[in-house]
């Protein structure tokens, strides 16, 4: 299994962004892909995640209004659309897959221990 997330960069506060994560040797429906981001001395905090048997979709509540997650089951990829960037939003930024094991919908607030595989991060850095 594998997950690549893109997309990152350089923006400035107020400017939108959409991260992919290209997933290989797990398909969506198989459970569940989340994303993470860890900003420089703090701790990895998940942010949103998408279920893979109904599409259903969680956020944390301080990215709601302003963070979409989809996926494209065609090509197997996991997007997050990120609107009205913040400072605060620089991190790095990571997608990881949950294999389902019998969960309804899927996990992110503080769950980042259920996930069993994680790409390497794109970087996100918002200038003020």
């Amino acid at each position: 299994v594998q997950l690549q997330a893109s997309g990152g960069g350089l923006v400035y506060a107020g400017d939108s962004l959409r991260l992919s994560c290209a997933v290989s040797g797990f398909s969506l429906d198989a459970g569940s892909i989340g994303w993470f981001r860890q900003a420089p001395a703090k701790e990895r905090e998940g942010v949103s995640c998408i279920f893979g048997g109904d599409n259903s979709t969680d956020y944390v509540e301080s990215v709601k209004g302003r963070f979409t997650i989809s996926r494209d089951k065609h090509k197997n990829a996991v997007y997050l659309q990120i609107n009205s960037l913040k400072p605060d939003d620089t991190a790095v930024y990571y997608c990881a897959a949950d294999v389902n094991r019998g969960q309804r919908d899927c996990m992110i607030l503080g769950a980042a221990a259920i996930y069993d595989y994680w790409g390497q991060g794109t970087q996100v850095t918002v200038s003020s």
